[in-house]
């Protein structure tokens, strides 16, 4: 058996140390390995290096002894941080290692495959975040943001996971449209050199949600999702904002809102239980970072939580109640119905009055977008938020208004061009009996779970106002 990555290599000394250093695991089996030196160290005529070939967080040891090697001592000697290297050997079981060091790799062949730069930005020290944002196209070199794009990755897998085995299909929505969903005039223009509407003889944009065109798809195949960029041209500079990001974007047609919480629930518990299975070294490797000391008990607060419901109504009386009696003293201390509530006010809800995750439902119409279904008393709509703990609104969904004539004056209260939505009304006509969705911002789930407080540091390549490097 040939071995090939640190992963394999990981996993072999486990089950050698699980069946008791057995003879029958060949533990001497040999290794060769492709990847980069994270540090290099030399005492006399043996070379130290840790080494990463990606396939998992931790790097490893290479011991390399000038007089059992076979290659240049002194090419290898010379590697820098960075750079690029193949070597052969074997396991070497550490059984008196009180640094956690199980395993080490004595090399027996090595070669210098290329040199790096002695100005590589990435050394063994540690970096700041936005140092590491300037220099992103090396950061996912640090372990910080190997887990935190490995968390992504695994995370991606988990939410096509999850439609898959619940019976959605995934829907590639355009990322090119005439219309800002939202109506909030926060679209991206489209243009050519020839003109703003030359190309395709009217006014496009970048897509700000894919859900309009996943409530046409839910009408053939009753469960949809999208997942895929969107675009928002807000010039804004809070953690939590970016110019490009991708939405999770799910419809279900002959669904309501109660419904609807169901899934979001199940949806939510089912991502972080699996990121807590699959990435076990990362949750325990952003454990040790400062103010991330308790992460594993907030996920799995959230994983073994019942999601408790409060009305809009209800989250307005326990924030006057909560100001009234002095338990709380907010920025913004002017609660009242119709207000939009801010981070801080999610945050007391959901942190200090439930202790868990909670949905707020039954908004203002007023503060909710054009497409959401009015209520019999005619002042709030079939929408729902999800806050949780840490971060306050995670996820936004809503029961979709299906009465054309209601959602046609909504429209036009808020001066949104029929045209552009035409087809989207027109579906009310052909058999819409109701339909519902939620949207999730993939970069605010990885920014939950990782503990991480920037948004710019949940994506590979961060795009906000005032910044296209890369």
């Amino acid at each position: 058996m040939e071995i090939k990555t640190i992963k394999e290599i990981n996993n072999l000394v486990r089950e050698y140390e699980k069946n008791n250093a057995s003879p029958e695991f060949d533990i001497n089996a040999p290794v060769n390995l492709i990847g980069w030196v994270r540090s290099n160290r030399c005492s006399g005529k043996i070379l130290f290096i840790s080494f990463s070939d990606g396939s998992r967080l931790n790097s490893i040891q290479l011991v390399l002894k000038s007089d059992e090697l076979e290659g240049s001592f002194e090419e290898i000697k010379n590697a820098r941080t960075g750079a690029a290297i193949i070597v052969s050997g074997n396991i070497v079981i550490n059984k008196n290692d009180d640094e956690g060091q199980r395993f080490e790799i004595l090399v027996k062949k090595a070669k210098l495959l290329k040199q790096s730069s002695e100005d590589y930005p990435i050394q063994k020290k540690e970096h700041s975040m936005e140092f590491l944002r300037e220099v992103a196209h090396v950061r996912p070199r640090t372990n910080k943001f190997y887990s935190i794009m490995n968390v992504r990755s695994e995370l991606a897998f988990a939410i096509h996971n999850f439609f898959h085995l619940n019976g959605f299909k995934w829907v590639s929505s355009p990322i090119i449209t005439a219309n800002d969903a939202e109506g909030a005039g926060e679209a991206f223009n489209v243009t050519t050199n020839e003109g703003e509407n030359a190309f395709f003889n009217r006014k496009a944009s970048l897509t700000v949600s894919g859900q309009l065109h996943a409530e046409a798809y839910a009408q053939a195949f009753k469960r949809v999702y999208t997942f895929g960029p969107t675009f928002r041209a807000e010039k804004s500079h809070t953690n939590k904002h970016l110019a490009e990001f991708w939405m999770v974007e799910p419809e279900l047609a002959f669904c309501d809102l109660e419904k609807l919480m169901i899934l979001i629930e199940s949806f939510v518990k089912f991502t972080i239980k699996t990121i807590l299975k699959r990435c076990s070294e990362e949750i325990a490797f952003f454990k040790k970072l400062e103010g991330n000391e308790n992460i594993d008990e907030k996920l799995n607060l959230v994983v073994e939580s019942n999601f408790q419901k409060l009305t809009y109504s209800q989250a307005i009386s326990i924030l006057k109640e909560a100001i009234g009696n002095g338990k709380a003293n907010f920025e913004d201390n002017n609660i009242f119905f119709g207000m939009d509530l801010k981070t801080e006010h999610e945050r007391y809800i959901c942190e200090k009055y439930v202790n868990g995750p909670v949905f707020i439902y039954n908004y203002p119409k007023q503060i909710k977008s054009f497409y959401m279904k009015l209520n019999d008393d005619g002042t709030t709509v079939a929408a729902c938020d999800l806050l949780v703990p840490g971060i306050g609104e995670l996820v936004g969904g809503s029961e979709r208004e299906n009465d054309y004539y209601k959602i046609e004056n909504r429209a036009k209260e808020l001066n949104i061009p029929l045209d552009d939505i035409q087809w989207y009304l027109d579906l009310r006509k052909y058999g819409y009996n109701k339909s519902a969705g939620f949207g999730l911002g993939f970069e605010r789930l990885v920014m939950y779970i990782c503990g991480v407080e920037n948004i710019r540091d949940t994506i590979p390549f961060p795009r906000f106002n005032g910044n296209l490097k890369f």
